[in-house]
């Protein structure tokens, strides 16, 4: 099912969500590094892989050549945008590293 899709369900189910009332978590869209971490990544790589003690990722380079190996050893084929969204993604969401411009 698209995202869009599931967002408007959602939203008809809930109307209370989908209008932002006080209170109520709000629905948001996934991003690009999300959905692409959901669609081909997390069916092996659940939460605790990024929370191990061993963890290969000790910095955002090291993170963005784990991201990097990982497509490349999935065939995934992708692009630097596409490496660069994951890799954002990971570290929102678990890692917290300083991203260096």
């Amino acid at each position: 099912m698209k995202t869009s899709t599931l967002i408007a369900l959602l939203a008809l189910a809930c109307p209370a969500i989908a209008a932002g009332e006080p209170g109520t978590p709000a629905l948001r869209d996934p991003t690009r590094g999300e959905l692409l971490y959901a669609t081909h990544c997390i069916a092996c790589h659940d939460a605790q892989p990024h929370w191990r003690a061993k963890k290969l990722a000790a910095d955002w380079p090291g993170l963005r050549t784990e991201v990097v190996r990982w497509q490349e050893t999935g065939g995934l084929g992708w692009n630097e945008d596409d490496i660069r969204e994951v890799t954002h993604y990971l570290n929102r969401r678990y890692y917290h590293y300083p991203v260096p411009y």
